[in-house]
């Protein structure tokens, strides 16, 4: 009498199952794949300039050794090729990253490029890859430059957008502090230019003039000049200060405030977060009070290792990235970019064209273990932006405490 509806309770699951599943058939490649191999490209800045962020490619090649051991993706093995761009400045560092990817993709035939690090390096490839169709995903800046599928089809960025980041923190000063001083340190490049801008459309015209000094500083200046800048903006008599630099110049611009006795409301980005990397040098007393934002969840504090995301993570961590610093935000954002980039090659099945590719990355509405709640991986053939939310955080002294609810599109 049980043997009917059980049959098709098992129909059910299996028809269930197969609309989420990768789709099998003829099998079609291109360069880049084989029966039992997927060749992924990277540039990352292992040693010079921006060498903090080189943890992230780490993290990544120690998630595909994860994979490659339960089997690969799909019965293949990434083989992750991933180049130290080795650059001595910023400059450089788009030239090198150029030569650096050409060689890549023309001699060693990679698929795709994944998560290359840097702005102006990624835009100075962007039209070549687009030209030679080979994707560009998940690119480590959070540019609003790589969200334009309709003329760079092939590019595709990541994280929530240096412009959403300004305007967020414009808004809670707006809620928190309304009428107080603004004070703005920032990059004389796209980076910095687009978090002004946001800054900008978070305050709007009728509060414009909360901005009482800015001062931008040139992709040569040495981190360690900072502090004459830093005390020009404490004479303005800013109660806000917005420290729109990324890396060292943000651990630069933390000591020099508090060594010049100046303790407004200090904002930072993203790209700034790791308390490793960033807050340490600059001193964690110094940094103390400091906002910033961020889209995933704590790992640090004890209480979080009820999340079973947050153990998986903690675990990952100490087999197969052992020698990183667990407070490295870095790590959390490679761990992140790699689950997205397995589950679109998982997706690809045995098409594992380009095109292909950047279809399925261009049709992800998922979620990751590491993501705060309502923050989730969400895309279309419109929409390049596969992360659009964040929270605001602030530093105790020790780590991040979300300080607000999630906000974005």
């Amino acid at each position: 009498m049980n043997y009917f509806p059980a049959r098709i309770l098992m129909a059910m699951i299996l028809a269930s199952g197969l609309l989420a599943a990768p789709s099998f058939g003829q099998k079609k490649y291109d360069t880049g794949a084989t029966d039992t191999e997927i060749r992924i490209g990277n540039v990352s800045p292992y040693t010079g300039w921006a060498q903090e962020y080189g943890a992230a490619g780490k993290a990544e090649a120690a998630y595909f050794q994860m994979i490659n051991e339960r089997g690969g993706v799909n019965g293949r093995k990434i083989t992750f090729l991933s180049e130290d761009i080795a650059a001595a400045s910023a400059n450089e560092a788009a030239e090198k990253s150029e030569e650096l990817t050409r060689k890549l993709v023309e001699k060693d035939g990679v698929l795709l490029m994944f998560s290359s690090f840097g702005t102006e390096p990624n835009l100075a490839l962007r039209a070549y890859l687009n030209e030679k169709k080979v994707p560009q995903l998940f690119v480590q800046s959070s540019s609003a430059a790589f969200d334009d599928a309709a003329h760079f089809p092939w590019t595709m960025g990541f994280f929530a957008t240096f412009k959403m980041e300004g305007a967020a923190y414009a808004k809670y000063v707006l809620q928190n502090k309304p009428g107080a001083k603004i004070a703005v340190w920032y990059a004389d490049d796209d980076t910095g230019k687009e978090y002004l801008a946001g800054v900008r459309e978070g305050l709007g015209e009728k509060n414009a003039g909360m901005i009482v000094k800015e001062i931008a500083y040139g992709a040569g200046d040495s981190p360690a000049a900072a502090g004459a800048q830093i005390t020009e903006l404490k004479k303005s008599g800013a109660e806000v200060f917005f420290n729109l630099s990324v890396g060292r110049y943000t651990t630069a611009a933390i000591r020099a405030a508090y060594d010049v006795d100046w303790h407004p409301l200090q904002f930072i980005p993203n790209a700034s977060l790791s308390v490793a990397s960033f807050l340490d040098p600059a001193g964690l007393q110094k940094a103390t009070g400091i906002i910033c934002n961020a889209r995933s969840k704590g790992w640090l504090r004890p209480e979080s290792q009820n999340d079973p995301a947050v153990r998986e993570f903690v675990e990952w961590m100490k087999k197969y990235n052992a020698t990183a610093s667990l407070r490295d935000q870095n790590n959390v954002a490679g761990y992140e970019r790699a689950q997205v980039l397995v589950e679109v090659l998982r997706r690809c099945g045995d098409d594992l064209t380009r095109a292909n590719v950047m279809k399925q990355a261009a049709s992800l509405d998922m979620e990751l273990g590491m993501l705060r709640p309502g923050i989730r991986i969400k895309t279309s053939a419109t929409d390049y932006q596969p992360i659009s939310q964040l929270f605001l955080v602030k530093f105790d002294g020790t780590d991040w405490t979300a300080i607000g609810p999630v906000t974005g599109r």
